[in-house]
């Protein structure tokens, strides 16, 4: 497995449903594991909406393979253009940009990267979000 992303949950869910959990709270979880465990948590996931189960706050989460790969995609500027976004609000990279005081192309790259992680959003008008009420990382230490 490596230094690779393992995957966001990718479930496919009735449009409807969908639309239901995305007007709730909504969480993120970042963490570190194994394939094995992340395999084992979505089908655990699968059996539970099968069985009529649908969380009462929806939690999308993404998993690395170990630290490094951790580390280098939530760099401490990836951290607080976060949370900088988040206590702003919806705006564009060039705003964004000029609140941080960085360079433009250094923050849309940071932008970009966290976007195709699932921590940052971009709405039809072109600006950018953190839509997550919490985000929680976590890991486990070394036996």
């Amino acid at each position: 497995m490596g230094s690779e992303l393992l995957s966001r949950d990718k479930l496919v869910i009735d449009g409807t449903i969908w639309r239901l959990l995305q007007a709730m709270k909504r969480d993120f979880k970042v963490g570190i594991t194994t394939e094995q465990d992340f395999n084992n948590e979505v089908m655990a996931k699968l059996e539970k909406i099968e069985a009529g189960e649908i969380p009462a706050v929806p939690s999308e989460r993404v998993y690395f393979g170990d630290m490094k790969s951790f580390l280098e995609q939530i760099t401490p500027k990836r951290f607080v253009l976060l949370d900088t976004l988040h206590k702003s609000g919806s705006m564009t990279v060039y705003a964004l940009a000029k609140k941080l005081k960085r360079h433009y192309a250094n923050v849309y790259a940071d932008v970009k990267a966290l976007e195709l992680i699932g921590l940052v959003e971009k709405d039809a008008e072109g600006c950018y979000s953190v839509p997550w009420d919490e985000v929680t990382a976590s890991f486990r230490l070394a036996a």
